[in-house]
C-alpha cells in the first residue's frame, strides 16, 4: 500500500493517492525515479478499495471493486448459461411430468440434469444469486471509481509539476521567444476553435475538450444495473408471466396470478386442400391454413378471492386471436399457439343408483373443474374429498394428479346415508368409461368398501354428458419489466456512444524562462491528438514533427 506525504506543491493528499491532486508529481519515491509514461486511468486519485487497515465493510468492498473478480463472476454466469442450453429447460414445454419426461427422453444424462437442477436454470437461486452479485459488483465498481475521478477532474488545477508534463505520452519542450501571458493568450485562440475549454493561469494553460466521454462506461453501468434488475424483478410475482394454458370451447376460464378471465367463444380451423398443397404433400399431411380463436377477456370487478361466490365480471377486450395477432391488454398478451380438436369434457349428471335394486336416488350435476364440496341424490350426501384432474400414479403408488387439465377426471367422495357406516363409505368416480377400465374402478371401489358396498354412480345417457367441442391453447404473457429491460439497452447504447464516438482530450503547458514545457493526455486515438496538436501550434508560428511529440519513456 502506498504511503502518502504532504506534497511539496503543500497540497495534503488522502492515502492512496498516487499523483499529487494539486501538482501532479508522483508520491511514491520509486515512481519518482522512473521514466515510464504516468498511469492516467483515474488521473491517480485515491479510491476506497485502496485504503490502509480495512474493515469487514471495506474488504467486502474491495471484493466487488476488483475487475478481476467482476470478470470470474460473468465468466461463471456465462458457463451457468451453457449448462441450461444442454437439454430444454421445463418453462418451454406445455404439459410434462419433468420427473419422468428428461429420464425416458434422454436417458441417465436427462435424468442427472434434472436431478441436478438444470431443468430449471435460469430461476434457480444459484444463478439469480450470480446475476446479483454481477449488480453489486458494477455498482461497487462504479462508485469506487467515478465518484475520485469525478473530484479529480472537476479540481483540476492550471499549474502542473514539471515531471508530470514531461511524463505524459504526448510532450513538447521547446524555447519560445515571446512572453508568456502573451504567447498563451495567442494559443487559447486556435484552442477553442478547436472545441477547448481554455483555462489559463500567466504562462500556464489548462486546455480540456469532451470530458463527458469518460463518463461513457459508468453510463454503460447504470444501463447494465438497470437491465439487471429488471431482469430480476421479472421473477416476482405479477410482474412475468408467460404461460401456455388451455381454453376449451364454450368456458370462462381464470388466467392463474391475474384477476382477468378469458373465454373462448368459437375455435375454427381452416385446413389447405389438396389443390393449394405442394405436390410433395400432397395425401401425405394436413396442413392447417388458419386457426382462431374468438376470444373475450374479462376483468373480476367484484368477489375475486371469495371462493364461495360466483366473481362478477366485466368485459374489456374482443379479439379474434391468430397466430402473430395475439389480444392484447394493458400488458397482457394472449397468443395462439396450438389447439386440440378432441371433445373435452366439461360435466357429468351422474345418478346414485341400488346396485342390488336398480333404484336410482336422482341426477346431479358434477363439473369437472368447479364441483360442488356436496351433493344430495335423496337420502344420501355425497361430500367431495379430492380431485384428480389428470389421474396417475406417483412412484410410492399413491394417486396424483399428472397436469390441470382433465384428461383423466377421477372424483373421491365420501357418501353417508342410511344403510352405510356411521362414518360412510369413500366411493372413487371415474366420468369417462375409457378411464373406468383402465384404472379399473370397480376394483378400487371393493378395496374401499369392502363387502357391503351396494351404491354406484352412473350416467344413464349421452343426454347427461357435456363436452367442449374442441380445446385452444393460448400463450398468455406477461411482462410488466420489459419496458425497464429496453431503457437500460437504450442506456448501454448511450454509454457505448459516449465511449466510442468522443475522446476525452487535455493539454497541459507552462511557459518560464523561455522555455515551453507541454504534455497531453487523451483515452484513445492519440495520433489524431498529436495531429491536432501540431495543428495547434502551428497557428501560433510554433512548427514540431508529429512524431517527436510521441514520448516513448519521458523525460526527466
Amino acid at each position: 500500500m502506498i504511503s502518502n506525504t504532504k506534497c511539496e506543491c503543500g497540497h495534503q493528499n488522502p492515502v492512496g493517492t498516487v499523483l499529487c491532486e494539486a501538482c501532479g508529481k508522483p508520491l511514491d519515491e520509486k515512481d519518482r525515479e522512473s521514466a515510464d509514461n504516468l498511469e492516467m486511468r483515474y488521473d491517480g486519485v485515491a479510491r476506497r478499495s485502496q485504503r490502509v487497515n480495512p474493515g469487514i465493510i471495506d474488504l467486502v468492498w474491495n471484493f466487488f471493486s476488483s475487475v478481476k473478480i467482476a470478470i470470474y463472476l460473468i465468466v461463471l454466469t456465462l458457463l451457468g448459461s451453457m449448462l441450461g442450453t444442454i437439454f430444454p429447460q421445463e418453462s418451454t414445454f406445455l404439459n410434462i411430468d419433468a420427473s419422468t419426461y428428461y429420464k425416458e427422453t434422454y436417458g441417465t444424462a436427462g435424468n442427472i440434469y434434472y436431478r441436478l437442477g438444470l431443468s430449471h436454470t435460469y430461476e434457480s437461486w444459484w444463478f439469480v444469486t450470480l446475476l446479483v452479485m454481477i449488480g453489486a459488483s458494477l455498482v461497487i465498481c462504479s462508485l469506487d471509481r467515478v465518484l475520485p475521478l469525478y473530484k479529480a477532474l472537476t479540481r483540476q488545477k492550471i499549474r502542473k509539476h514539471r515531471q508530470f508534463l514531461t511524463r505524459q505520452k504526448v510532450v513538447l519542450v521547446t524555447k519560445v521567444e515571446e512572453e508568456p501571458e502573451v504567447w498563451v493568450a495567442r494559443l487559447s485562440e486556435p484552442l477553442r476553435k478547436k472545441g477547448y475549454r481554455v483555462k489559463t493561469d500567466g504562462g500556464a494553460l489548462l486546455a480540456e475538450k469532451h470530458r463527458f466521454s469518460r463518463w461513457g462506461p459508468y453510463v454503460i453501468h447504470i444501463g447494465l444495473i438497470i437491465f439487471l434488475l429488471a431482469v430480476l424483478a421479472r421473477g416476482l410475482p405479477g410482474l412475468n408471466m408467460d404461460q401456455h394454458l388451455a381454453f376449451p370451447q364454450g368456458e370462462v376460464t381464470k388466467i392463474p396470478d391475474t384477476t382477468y378471465y378469458l373465454k373462448n367463444e368459437k375455435f375454427t380451423v381452416e385446413f389447405y386442400t389438396d389443390e393449394e398443397m405442394p405436390e410433395e404433400f400432397r395425401g401425405k399431411k394436413v396442413l392447417p391454413k388458419l386457426y382462431e380463436t374468438k376470444a373475450v377477456l374479462y376483468e373480476c370487478t367484484a368477489d375475486c378471492t371469495d371462493p364461495s361466490k360466483e366473481p362478477k365480471l366485466s368485459e374489456v377486450a374482443v379479439h379474434d386471436i391468430q397466430v402473430n395477432s395475439p389480444l392484447s391488454y394493458k400488458g397482457l398478451k394472449a397468443y395462439q399457439f396450438d389447439y386440440d380438436l378432441t371433445p373435452v369434457l366439461r360435466s357429468v349428471q351422474p345418478e346414485l343408483v341400488n346396485s342390488a335394486t336398480g333404484e336410482g336416488y336422482g341426477k346431479f350435476k358434477l363439473d369437472m373443474k368447479n364441483p360442488q364440496r356436496t351433493y344430495q341424490s335423496g337420502p344420501y350426501t355425497l361430500s367431495l374429498k379430492e380431485k384428480y384432474m389428470d389421474f396417475g400414479l406417483n412412484d410410492e403408488g399413491q394417486p396424483v394428479s399428472k397436469s390441470p387439465y382433465p384428461n383423466a377426471p377421477a372424483f373421491l367422495f365420501l357418501i353417508t346415508g342410511p344403510d352405510l357406516p356411521a362414518e360412510g363409505q369413500q366411493y372413487f368416480y371415474f366420468p369417462k368409461q375409457v378411464d373406468k377400465e383402465q384404472f379399473q374402478q370397480q376394483a378400487i371401489n371393493d378395496k374401499l368398501g369392502g363387502s357391503g358396498r351396494f351404491l354406484e354412480l352412473e350416467v344413464q345417457g349421452m343426454s347427461d354428458v357435456d363436452f367442449a367441442e374442441s380445446t385452444t391453447y393460448l400463450n398468455i404473457r406477461v411482462d410488466r419489466a420489459m419496458p425497464f429491460v429496453w431503457v437500460g439497452a437504450g442506456i448501454v447504447m448511450l454509454g457505448l456512444v459516449l465511449g466510442f464516438y468522443w475522446q476525452h482530450r487535455r493539454i497541459w503547458l507552462n511557459l518560464e524562462n523561455g522555455e515551453l514545457v507541454l504534455g497531453g493526455h487523451t483515452n484513445k486515438n492519440w495520433f489524431g491528438f498529436r495531429r491536432e496538436i501540431v495543428s495547434i501550434l502551428y497557428k501560433v508560428d510554433v512548427i514540431v514533427d508529429e512524431k517527436s511529440l510521441d514520448n516513448g519513456g519521458g523525460l526527466a
